[in-house]
């Protein structure tokens, strides 16, 4: 039993990761996949997997529901945002309103699926020579009941562009902090789409991956009242957090509002943080549909069936984009970004 005013429980990390109000889930990839064949899939067998449900860890790699290719072949999803953010690897976008793109190596995807729409989500093996190390978070952020009909959306936040708060303690340590979303100490995030609950200042959402010198010291910025904040303690030996030791891949959720000082242990630690004020609304998810009633639920299902959220104009479920094509974004308007 812990006994500490700023902290309220602490979770282990398995593969999806203990989610509060107003986010949904997260989970954390991390596959050491090998070299990429023609296909930019694996050049090894897969044998021994299971094949369209591969999350158990082999040769140190899943494939997920990919057949071919790592990743999450077409599939649809209503009234919530999806945020992945890509700290190494590729992922690449296609979606039933014709959107494509491929990301990665620190960018994110924040997508608002609002009223419905299809998308696949798959991971390139671009390197056909040497491994295709890949890493990324995927987090679902609820949308309140006036957006959960919101026009389908994403937006790409370029790694050029997120803002990296670096901060030095009184001993010259170092912990640097990657505003995805949110403020600290007068830095803000780049705009997200514009019917997410980040989108108003007042709900105080923080999506911060954040990493701290072995031995640093870190005073978290306090959040207002009844805002919910975790962190995921997910690389490290250990921390302190208000005298309180903890070893690494656990959640911690804390009272924002309360005085926090984080001291590291004797490695590099990394954490991601997530927090925001809760959507006070009922909660009612089957599988990809998160909605208030079950009643809406039964509609997201029927509206599904009969209009396949716009269909699916791509030539493979799983679709990825040339190999030597690189970073982009096409959005619906057919403008695109480049990087």
């Amino acid at each position: 039993m812990i006994e500490n005013d700023v902290i309220i429980r602490v979770k282990p990390l398995g593969f999806m990761w203990p989610a509060v109000n107003p986010f949904l889930f997260c989970a954390h990839h991390l596959d050491d996949y090998p070299q990429g064949n023609e296909q930019m899939g694996p050049a090894a067998s897969l044998a021994g997997r299971d094949i369209g449900q591969d999350f158990t860890m082999k040769d140190g790699w899943r494939m997920y529901h990919g057949n071919r290719i790592p990743g999450f072949p077409v599939h649809p999803h209503r009234g919530f945002e999806t945020i992945t953010i890509v700290r190494n690897g590729f992922v690449d976008h296609s979606d039933s309103h014709g959107q494509a793109g491929r990301y990665g190596m620190g960018d994110v995807q924040w997508m608002t699926a609002g009223s419905g729409l299809q998308h696949c989500e798959m991971f390139p093996l671009l390197n056909q020579h040497s491994g295709n190390p890949t890493e990324l978070f995927q987090i679902w952020l609820n949308l309140s009941r006036k957006n959960k009909f919101a026009d389908p959306y994403f937006k790409m936040l370029w790694s050029e562009e997120i803002p990296v708060h670096k901060i030095a303690d009184e001993n010259g340590k170092s912990i640097e902090i990657n505003v995805i979303a949110g403020a600290i100490d007068g830095i803000n995030s780049v705009s997200v789409t514009p019917d997410s609950w980040a989108s108003d200042p007042e709900n105080e959402v923080a999506v911060w991956t954040i990493r701290m010198d072995p031995e640093s010291h870190w005073e978290v910025p306090l959040a207002g009242e009844g805002i919910n904040r975790t962190i995921y303690f997910h690389l490290g030996d250990s921390l302190s957090i208000n005298g309180t030791k903890l070893e690494a891949n656990k959640a911690v959720e804390l009272r924002g509002n309360q005085r926090t000082q984080i001291i590291n242990g004797n490695t590099e630690s990394q954490i991601l943080l997530l927090q925001g004020r809760p959507i006070e609304e009922p909660v009612v998810q089957y599988g990809p549909f998160v909605m208030n009633s079950q009643s809406e639920i039964q509609q997201a299902m029927s509206d599904y069936r009969l209009t396949e959220f716009g269909g699916w104009p791509w030539p493979h479920r799983d679709q990825v984009h040339p190999r030597e094509r690189g970073r982009f974004a096409r959005y619906k308007d057919g403008s695109e970004e480049i990087r």
